[in-house]
């Protein structure tokens, strides 16, 4: 089944064609002949938010279990053929997806298809205790590096565990603990392969200097055999209270080289205009040296050394705003933290300003085009529309939508969401004295191979 591409108002012109094969295989072709390069991106409906207590970390564990070959491509040769043919690769783990993507010449399209065919339908055939220790060792070896090792590494995993309760699907990371790592076993990946990865659970999109018709016959030829599945059990249900109702508050005596604020606010979920008016909301105080934030901490003050604030979007649950500033020498967390409330506290009282607006919705605006302008990130946001809003033409107008939203709106979602009693607050003090600063965490897990 399948559509004709027409553009879409308010989609620059960008278009794609929808198909579905018997077993339940949506395909998302989308033609780009700028240059002689072609996208292929596959998300599973599945992260770690599927995932059940006490196996945490099987999503990405899994992610990387398929890059250990398959029934016609043994051990690390996937990465090989992509890589000879003059490709790109990799895959990574979200709470609430896990995807894999290859950028190819366009004369090598078929043998990206080819490779993702062969593990989505022949995976279970080199899956075994070898291939299993190995990659529970890289995963379990990832996590000392990115999280428990690094300073303050754990303040993603301690934010998102106090802003979504204990039992709530997101309670927990993409990484999982290191116990859980240790508990799974052969037959938990194998169930976990035969419940998640059927062509019924997923969606592929193929973008840039394509041949649609020939394109659509090669994954036909290649995904049609494999059989769907139908015992995937539905993710349990993350829907929140709009707003904590307190303040859940924590202080971290680590060795880091500087005193820290970090904050998790509960915002509207993704995919809704609420979701869009904070994230702007959260551009003008806190995305870039132009924001409010940063001017005042930063170069007014002069109390901190960095101050960010940014979105993390979630469709299945409240999204987080997330806080971060490092303090200058010698300056206490009450201040900054008392500096903060001052500011958030007048943008929910007067909103943005018309300049504030324009920036920040050029800056969002920016982004946005930057993703759909290379074929592997408007890959990606077909899949992502797809799979978590069932309709991968949404991705093509999102720009439209975020240049729709209004002052007001931005104001009204500021006001009812970024309040002391909706976040949670890590307060990091250094065992030793030091200053610095270091990149935030990042909810997706990838394959780094």
């Amino acid at each position: 089944m399948g559509h004709t591409a027409t553009a879409q108002a308010g989609s620059g012109g960008l278009t794609a064609t929808e198909h579905r094969l018997a077993n339940g295989l949506r395909v998302v072709l989308s033609e780009d002949h700028l240059t002689p390069v072609a996208a292929v991106c596959l998300w599973y409906d599945v992260g770690s938010r599927h995932e059940v207590k006490g196996r945490t970390g099987l999503a990405h564990l899994f992610e990387h279990l398929m890059f250990q070959g398959s029934q016609q491509v043994r051990g690390n040769g996937h990465f090989e053929l992509v890589q000879g043919a003059g490709g790109s690769l990799n895959g990574t783990t979200s709470f609430e997806r896990t995807n894999y993507f290859e950028t190819m010449p366009a004369h090598q399209l078929e043998l990206a298809l080819w490779l993702e065919a062969d593990r989505m339908g022949s995976l279970l055939a080199a899956l075994d205790d070898e291939s299993m220790e190995n990659q529970r060792d890289v995963v379990k070896n990832e996590r000392r590096q990115r999280y428990d090792n690094v300073p303050y590494g754990t303040a993603f995993e301690k934010l998102t565990a106090l802003v979504f309760p204990d039992g709530h699907p997101y309670h927990h990371t993409p990484i999982g603990s290191m116990a859980d790592l240790d508990a799974a076993t052969l037959e938990d990946a194998r169930d976990f392969f035969r419940t998640y990865y059927a062509p019924n659970n997923a969606v592929l999109s193929v973008v840039g200097d394509i041949d649609p018709e020939q394109t659509l016959a090669w994954v036909e030829k290649y995904f049609g055999s494999i059989p769907s599945h139908d015992g995937k059990p539905a993710p349990r249900d993350g829907t929140l209270p709009d707003v904590i109702g307190e303040q859940l508050r924590e202080v971290v005596e680590e060795d880091v080289p500087a005193r820290a604020l970090m904050a998790a606010y509960r915002l509207p979920a993704d995919g809704t205009r609420a979701c869009d008016a904070a994230d702007i909301a959260l551009t003008v105080l806190g995305g870039g040296e132009s924001s409010r934030l940063h001017n005042r901490l930063v170069r007014r003050d002069r109390t901190a050394v960095a101050a960010g604030f940014g979105m993390l979007r979630l469709a299945g649950a409240p999204s987080m705003g997330w806080l971060d500033v490092k303090t200058s020498a010698g300056v206490e967390v009450p201040d900054i933290e008392a500096a903060v409330d001052e500011e958030l506290a007048r943008f929910a009282a007067e909103g943005p300003t018309a300049e504030e607006m324009e920036r920040a919705q050029a800056q969002l605006e920016r982004e946005w085009l930057d993703r759909l302008g290379t074929v592997a990130g408007r890959a990606d946001e077909l899949c992502r529309f797809a799979v978590l809003f069932g309709d991968p033409q949404l991705a093509l107008t999102a720009v439209q939508r975020v240049l729709d939203v209004t002052a007001d709106e931005v104001r009204e979602v500021a006001a009812e969401r970024l309040r002391p009693d909706n976040r949670a607050v890590l307060v990091y003090e250094p065992t030793k004295a030091d200053d610095g600063d270091r990149t935030d965490s990042d909810e997706e897990e990838g394959a780094d191979q």
